[in-house]
């Protein structure tokens, strides 16, 4: 069975899970553990990010390299139009939405971490003791945004990502109004791609991933919620009911360990 190293709330490895699940492959999920996990992910890989699958002897590294892997080696329902218009399309939107939507969607989400208490907080086990959250919802967010500043998340870093993120949703609407899909009139490794990395602007509401309840449906205030974009989300929860499939271990509360610093 195809193994997939990751972490439960890494976007890029959920553009790979939403691959997995619309080509119907099983697979395992190991979750690693940040830091001393990315130890043995180095001895496997060469590196220390993740996604990376196992398939047998075969060793892939890195979400996009992942992708055109299963495509090749598991050919049933292609992601990446043979068309060469539609193929070169499909690859230059996927690379935009790695390099805009997953680096300004993670920054957008940690801006909202430092003034949303609620938001904040909802990051924890549901299995956190009440006095946790209520330490966590109290840091004052002045305090988070210094922090965040010193690891170039500061105030202007966060206001940046906050625009981009803006312009990617407004041209995303727009390009769905009537389209069922962002290339071809069935789903491509584009569409995996924005559909996935944006999970840090707004999680799936479903039993999709196994992460605090609290988490669920919420996202960065004003991206998340702004009805401008509401074609958007309504067409990201159609590709998630058609083809994400529910996560058996989301009928227990979560008390595996979260990350948000990664790549």
């Amino acid at each position: 069975m195809l193994e997939l190293h990751q972490f439960e709330l890494s976007h890029y490895c959920e553009k790979i899970r939403l691959i997995l699940d619309y080509k119907g492959l099983p697979y395992r999920k190991i979750e690693v553990t940040p830091g001393i996990g990315q130890i043995d992910l180095f001895r496997l890989s060469g590196q220390r990010q993740v996604p990376v699958l196992k398939d047998g002897a075969e060793v892939i590294a890195d979400s996009t390299a992942i992708a055109l892997y299963l495509d090749r080696k598991y050919p049933e329902r292609p992601i990446i139009p043979t068309e060469p218009k539609q193929r070169a399309l499909c690859l230059l939107m996927e690379e935009w939405a790695d390099e805009s939507i997953g680096l300004n969607g993670r920054k957008a989400m940690l801006g909202a971490f430092s003034q949303d208490p609620a938001f904040r907080s909802a990051l924890l086990p549901s299995s956190a003791p009440s006095f946790l959250k209520t330490i966590v919802e109290s840091v004052p967010g002045e305090a988070l945004s210094i922090l965040g500043a010193g690891a170039g998340l500061g105030a202007d870093a966060v206001k940046a990502a906050r625009k981009a993120m803006q312009q990617n949703l407004e041209s995303l609407n727009t390009l769905l109004t009537d389209s069922p899909y962002l290339i071809t009139d069935h789903p491509t490794l584009a569409d995996f791609a924005v559909a996935g990395l944006t999970m840090y602007v707004k999680f799936p509401a479903g039993l999709y991933l196994d992460i605090p309840v609290a988490l669920k449906g919420k996202g960065v205030p004003g991206l998340a919620d702004n009805p401008l974009y509401g074609n958007f989300w309504g067409w990201r929860d159609r590709l998630y009911s058609d083809y994400r499939k529910l996560s058996p271990s989301t009928s227990a509360p979560s008390s595996s360990p979260t990350s948000i610093n990664i790549d």
